[in-house]
């Protein structure tokens, strides 16, 4: 998911019905990893686009089931093949853990290690 770092124009995550008039993100970070049964896959972005985590999320899915190569998924997001993208996740499971702004009052230290980790007991 490195390649995704950066600012990119990701129209094959974006869904039908936003008002928003482009599909550019800046991605600051993304990760994926396992741990036991459950995967996670954290991005930090300056903005997301409506259902953009729910098809992404959908992708990598395919990806990890071998539906689809890993390559295809760098090909569909660079080449903006949003007709390709066709399953979305459940939004069960997806969450928002953090929102920050660039003028927050407080110092970083101060409240975002503070913030409670995403349990999930089986």
């Amino acid at each position: 998911m490195k390649p995704l770092v950066g600012r990119h124009h990701l129209a094959a995550f974006h869904r039908a019905g936003s008002a928003r008039p482009h599909s550019w993100v800046d991605v600051q970070a993304a990760e994926c990893h396992r741990s036991g049964p459950l995967i996670y896959i954290e991005v930090q972005a300056r903005g997301f686009l409506y259902g953009m985590m729910r098809l992404l999320v959908g992708l990598v899915v395919q990806v990890g089931r071998g539906e689809r190569a890993i390559d295809d998924f760098t090909d569909i997001w660079v080449n903006e093949r949003r007709e390709l993208v066709k399953y979305a996740a459940p939004a069960q499971g997806l969450c928002l853990l953090r929102v920050g702004y660039e003028d927050f009052p407080f110092a970083p230290e101060v409240w975002y290690d503070t913030q409670p980790k995403l349990v999930i007991s089986q």
